[in-house]
């Protein structure tokens, strides 16, 4: 029984588990909650190297969005905002989910015609979008700088008006305790150090705390998905970067939009609280630190400054990197391995939070089902082989 302070039980882990979630963030949570709620399956255990959400999902800036220029990414961006859009409620839980307009701007003529391209995609493909030119940006976002003798000057934006932000603790938070409730064991502290794998099957892992007997094992453990990939003699097309982030000191309402700028590597939102988030570009190198050089900041402010002259005297509270683990094609893949009942659902690069409940039904219906969620299926390990790629390098601007 969960103790009246906590909102999950913290179990020992149990000798076997139908399936086993290596990786207790916004991805692994999520698959739990929903192998139980659609499909029934509780005995399953997330296992935690950490602590839960400890990793990228404390660490990333809450932008969510739908608007992605192929068809397969955006079927599977929008299926995870229609999630969002009734996620408070589902889950009982107040996600301070905001959809406050995502604005992508424009500083030359090769970003206008891809911007604008991309809103007749997202159109196609039922999704809200719009374009905006320079004075149309500043009504919307009147902090914004559109004079034309910017170094980056704003010759338009897309706009998707039901895109936002969410508070992430809260999101991995409720999907914790609700999986908790179906029975599901959460184990923090449970790090997986090998797999048991018999005749071309997986069997069991191996982990910190003792081995654990599982009928499937999903991995859902982000920049580290590749490390754990090759203890099952797997080599997966990912690399692992450093993607920095930080805060403001505590501000008056100033922003109530997100801006993002591919150009100038820069994204900001205004949180709740009153603190700016800002994203930068990924730091160059590969990498599993939680951190990464200071000349990406610098170039972050420096932007940032150009766009909201407005921010020169704010301070900066706080810096931090996450893991993010980039596929060949800037795409997740999502899917079985070359290992029977081992399952993979990685790559999603800098993308993971806004994709957090669409990521966990698709993943858990390919568990459930032994077979890939149709939306899932574009996204196969295969693709690599085949040449069937996703290539959303140059479409998903800087916070893909």
């Amino acid at each position: 029984m969960t103790h009246p302070d906590f909102l999950w039980r913290n179990p020992d882990p149990k000798p076997a588990y139908d399936v086993v979630i290596v990786g207790g963030g916004g991805h692994g949570l999520a698959t739990a909650y929903y192998l139980a709620k659609n499909h029934g399956l509780t005995n399953v255990a997330v296992l935690e190297r950490g602590w839960l959400a400890g990793g990228n999902m404390a660490r990333n800036t809450t932008i969510i969005r739908s608007n992605y220029l192929w068809d397969e990414s955006a079927a599977i961006y929008e299926h995870s905002l229609k999630l969002w859009e009734g996620l408070s409620d589902e889950l009982d839980y107040d996600l301070q989910f905001s959809q406050r307009g995502v604005l992508n701007l424009a500083h030359n003529l090769g970003d206008v015609r891809e911007g604008r391209r991309r809103v007749n995609a997202n159109r196609l493909n039922g999704v809200d979008a719009e374009w905006l030119d320079a004075d149309e940006v500043k009504k919307f976002c009147p902090i914004i700088n559109v004079s034309d003798r910017a170094r980056y000057p704003v010759m338009g934006a897309t706009l998707q008006r039901r895109g936002g932000i969410a508070k992430h603790d809260h999101v991995a938070w409720a999907l914790a305790r609700q999986a908790d409730a179906y029975g599901v064991d959460l184990i923090q502290g449970c790090e997986v150090t090998g797999f048991e794998i018999t005749g071309g099957r997986v069997t069991a892992v191996e982990t910190s705390r003792g081995r654990i007997a599982a009928g499937k094992v999903a991995l859902a453990a982000a920049g580290h998905t590749s490390v754990l990939a090759e203890r099952a003699g797997i080599r997966l097309p990912l690399q692992s970067h450093p993607l920095q982030a930080l805060v403001s000191e505590l501000l008056e309402p100033v922003l109530d939009c997100v801006v993002m700028s591919n150009a100038v590597h820069v994204y900001v939102s205004q949180a709740h609280k009153g603190e700016l988030v800002m994203g930068a570009g990924i730091d160059a190198y590969n990498s599993y630190g939680q951190r990464g050089g200071v000349h990406v900041i610098e170039a972050q402010m420096a932007a940032a400054l150009e766009l909201f002259p407005i921010f020169s005297r704010a301070r900066v509270l706080r810096t931090w990197a996450g893991i993010v683990d980039v596929s060949p094609d800037a795409s997740p893949i999502i899917g079985p391995t070359p290992v029977d009942g081992l399952y993979i659902n990685a790559g999603w690069g800098t993308g993971g939070f806004k994709a957090t409940p669409g990521s966990g039904w698709v993943y858990a219906h390919t568990l459930a089902h032994e077979r890939p969620h149709p939306l899932a299926e574009p996204f196969a390990l295969d693709r690599f082989t085949t040449g069937a790629l996703i290539d959303e390098h140059g479409a998903a601007a800087v916070a893909h």
